[in-house]
């Protein structure tokens, strides 16, 4: 299975060193032809303004949109989370997102870089909690009726599910633990 993961800025490589452990095939997505190669799509954590800004420069926000509309499946990370939400709470108003994951999300809800912490989540589906790692985190203000929440933090969603849709507003690539890839590449 070719799973894509954007690599226009944030973290990546981690995502495809964690996919690639699972079997799975990584792939860079840089443009438009690389988006073409691949099953499904990881976008990651990094600054969500910039990447939006960067997703209409590499001429993949139209094409990648098209994808999801088609069924793609996709995971987003952090930044991910904010690029497919319908609803962004302190974001520019010229940031573009997909707005197909049905969920307002507040930017850098935890605070600032030196409020980035690490807790252990109980996930839906996992038999364990699962260490999530909160960097300048997103939270999930509102989920629609369609939107599985599969992890809370202070009573707030932090991983949820719709469809073929998986975001969280951790960065589970950072972490030893595959089991939220794994998740997603069951889905896929």
């Amino acid at each position: 299975m070719k799973v894509g993961v954007l690599a226009l800025q944030g973290a990546f490589a981690a995502h495809g060193r964690v996919l690639r452990r699972l079997g799975a095939e990584p792939h860079e997505v840089r443009g438009p032809d690389d988006l073409s190669r691949v099953d499904a799509l990881v976008l990651p954590g990094g600054e969500s303004t910039t990447m939006s800004f960067q997703l209409v420069t590499a001429n993949l926000q139209q094409p990648i949109r098209e994808r999801i509309d088609e069924g793609m499946s996709v995971f987003g990370t952090c930044a991910g989370l904010i690029l497919l939400a319908e609803g962004v709470q302190d974001g520019r108003p010229d940031q573009v997102g997909f707005g197909v994951l049905d969920v307002d999300v507040r930017r850098n809800a935890f605070g600032r870089q030196v409020d980035s912490f690490e807790a252990d989540l109980d996930v839906v589906g996992l038999d364990t909690p699962f260490h999530g790692v909160f960097i300048r985190a997103p939270v999930v203000e509102r989920a629609g009726d369609d939107v599985e929440v599969l992890s809370l933090v202070d009573g707030k969603p932090v991983l949820v599910r719709q469809g073929r849709l998986l975001a969280a507003a951790f960065h589970p690539e950072l972490s030893d633990d595959d089991r939220i890839h794994r998740m997603f590449l069951e889905e896929v």
